[in-house]
């Protein structure tokens, strides 16, 4: 099994960076795919950011509402996955979690319920 735990989060203006860390223990993260999801205030979980197992190539793939804004990458001798988040805005204020799997296929990568780990969050709040 593996565990994980986020952090990064905080209180950022519009137009700012912030970087999100998901810590993994137990396990390789390099083994799984690594998700991104946030779930807004009043909404539903809705998909961020994917990286593949290195296994599977460490493609990456971002919710159209993020790309070209976000990047997740991994550090396997830190064994922790990133999400550098860039030109914030109110609309990407959310708690953020990062989700784990080491069979999950490409069709469901933007499915948070195919990951069989999850982290406890990390809040983002963006003032404008």
């Amino acid at each position: 099994q593996v565990q994980l735990l986020e952090s990064g989060g905080g209180l950022v203006q519009a137009g700012e960076s912030l970087r999100l860390s998901c810590a993994a223990s137990g396990r390789p993260i390099s083994q799984y795919t690594v998700g991104w999801f946030r779930q807004p205030p009043g909404k539903e979980r809705e998909f961020v950011a994917a990286i593949r197992s290195s296994g599977r190539g460490s493609g990456t793939y971002y919710a159209d509402l993020v790309k070209g804004r976000f990047i997740i990458s991994r550090d396997s001798a830190k064994n922790t996955v990133y999400l550098q988040m860039n030109r914030l805005n109110s609309e990407d204020t959310a708690v953020y979690y990062c989700t784990a799997d080491t069979g999950i296929i490409l069709s469901s990568l933007r499915n948070d319920e195919y990951y069989d780990y999850r982290g406890q969050g990390t809040q983002v709040t963006v003032s404008s």
